[in-house]
């Protein structure tokens, strides 16, 4: 997509935006980039917006507002929940304060990290960045800047806990966090009240290190992004790279991309009901799952070479062509998986224990999850039909027969049974396109040095969690502008405290368990 954004300017933005959502029925905001756009425009946001009646997208361009040293631009949070850690997550690397937004903390950088590092005149130096030898502060309120009468920047702090609050520490070392994740927690006995999570333990500034490296270069950072979806973080990196300079793929390229997004969208959902499993001590099935998943590994590692992360895509094509064995292996695979998904279910799926952990859990209802931007299963367990592989096709999705399966209950058992429904629809794609790859080259040869034109685009594909996008800011260079990621985990963390407020602590670990969430995908 081709981005041409809509301007309103920064006294009628949030009249225009508010007609967008409530008017035109943009009820979904897909995310918010954060840009040093250069000396003439300075800082600013570029919003992309979804109709999810049509699936209409549009994207929307607003300056930032300076106010003496700082710069602001008007909170969407009352419009849609889901830019609660997307305008800090701008404000943690641009220093953009969003005014009404109530909690105007960083999110990603320690509180006591100084400077913002996307904007263009960051001094990235050792010496500049000296590596902090202290436990980071950490203070009980947060802040919320507003405009005064006179146009000057107030604040205005908000207390994060009462004085008899009990708050619990869910991570960072926690197992069922399933990573270095961090949930401020506040009970009330076994109820939860609040929860606060606190990201960046291992974010390590993928987007800055892009705007140093040429395209090619920057391939490899995507797939240590989330093991388990590395070809879909790639195909949506090369995918807006093709889109800007007009690359047109043949359909042998097509049918082998679309075939390694399936089998990896089985390994990662194999992987997640395994887990789902262990989070709530049951053993066995992490033990099944993890059996047939090495039996996937094996097919995919013939042709990429790769095991744990794979890296197979390229700008214009493939690495390589498939293994000479690739088709018989992967129908051989397809023949032996569909059996077993029924035993995950005679283990753990229809257990009366799994039942009562997860029905009910963790709920989130349609509007909610359009709101919040829950994409992926946890948000199709609402009834939203989110895949972007039915909305937005690429590739082979829309020349084969498959659904897109959704829940109607709202809850984490919706959310665990359409990761087991999907496996069966990932086969069924498979085995329509594995005996039909077309002759052709795997690789469309391109200039030694890859210069994209100048413009701005946002490509999407379906991970495994939900909808990964890239956005590309491109003014002609080897390198590119400025790369923003829009991961699948960010919008399912921001929703836990919707989803958890007045659960139980034990609701808490069974919801994440049926989240799917990946934390490197997260911190990036």
């Amino acid at each position: 997509m081709k981005l041409e954004n809509k301007e309103f300017g920064f006294d009628n933005f949030a009249s225009e935006m508010a007609k967008l959502k409530n008017e035109k029925h943009f009820d979904y905001l897909v995310t918010i980039i954060g840009e040093d756009f250069g000396a003439e425009e300075g800082l600013g946001c570029i919003y992309i917006l979804e109709n999810t009646q049509t699936h209409e997208r549009t994207s929307v361009k607003q300056l930032a507002k300076q106010v003496g040293e700082e710069y602001v631009i008007p909170s969407v949070l009352k419009l849609w929940h889901g830019a609660d850690l997307l305008e800090r997550e701008v404000f943690d690397f641009l220093g953009i304060k969003f005014l009404g937004h109530p909690d105007m903390r960083r999110l990603f950088m320690r509180n006591d990290f100084q400077g913002y590092p996307l904007r263009k005149d960051f001094d990235m130096s050792p010496e500049a960045n000296p590596f902090p030898m202290t436990d980071e502060p950490e203070s009980d309120y947060t802040s919320e800047w507003n405009l005064d009468r006179n146009g000057n920047l107030v604040e205005t702090k908000h207390r994060l806990f009462d004085d008899d609050d009990f708050v619990m520490n869910f991570g960072p070392n926690h197992p069922s966090t399933h990573g270095v994740l961090r949930l401020q927690t506040i009970v009330d006995g076994e109820t939860i009240k609040n929860v606060y999570p606190h990201l960046g333990y291992i974010h390590r500034g993928i987007e800055k290190m892009m705007e140093n490296m040429t395209y090619p270069q920057t391939l490899a950072l995507t797939d240590r992004l989330n093991y388990l979806c590395a070809m879909h973080h790639r195909h949506a990196l090369v995918g807006v790279i093709e889109e800007a300079m007009g690359i047109e793929l043949n359909d042998r390229i097509k049918y082998i991309r679309t075939i390694m997004d399936e089998l990896q969208r089985i390994d990662n959902h194999l992987l997640f009901l395994g887990t789902c499993a262990q989070d709530l001590s049951a053993l066995t099935a992490f033990l099944y799952c993890m059996r047939d998943r090495e039996h996937l590994l094996n097919v995919m590692e013939e042709t990429t070479g790769g095991r744990l992360i794979q890296n197979y895509y390229r700008i214009g094509g493939l690495q390589d062509d498939i293994d000479p064995n690739f088709v018989e292996n992967t129908k051989a695979f397809c023949k032996y998986m569909r059996p077993m998904v029924k035993e995950y279910l005679d283990v753990f799926g229809d257990n009366v224990i799994t039942h009562q952990r997860l029905e009910g859990v963790g709920y989130m209802n349609q509007e909610d999850c359009i709101n919040y931007g829950v994409t992926g299963p946890a948000g199709r367990a609402s009834g939203w039909h989110n895949d972007v592989r039915k909305n937005h096709p690429y590739d082979m999705y829309d020349k084969v027969q498959w659904n897109d399966v959704v829940g109607s209950n709202c809850d984490s058992m919706d959310r665990y049974m359409i990761h087991i429904n999907e496996i069966y629809q990932s086969l069924d794609i498979i085995e329509q396109l594995i005996d039909n790859i077309p002759e052709g080259e795997y690789y469309i040869k391109q200039k030694p040095i890859i210069k994209v034109p100048e413009g701005q685009w946002f490509f999407s594909v379906e991970g495994g969690a939900g909808e990964f996008g890239v956005y590309l800011d491109s003014r002609g260079d080897k390198s590119p502008y400025r790369v923003k990621m829009r991961p699948m985990g960010l919008s399912l963390a921001g929703a836990f405290d919707k989803m958890l407020k007045g659960q139980k602590i034990a609701d808490l670990i069974a919801t994440g368990a049926s989240i799917d969430f990946v934390i490197p995908d997260l911190d990036r």
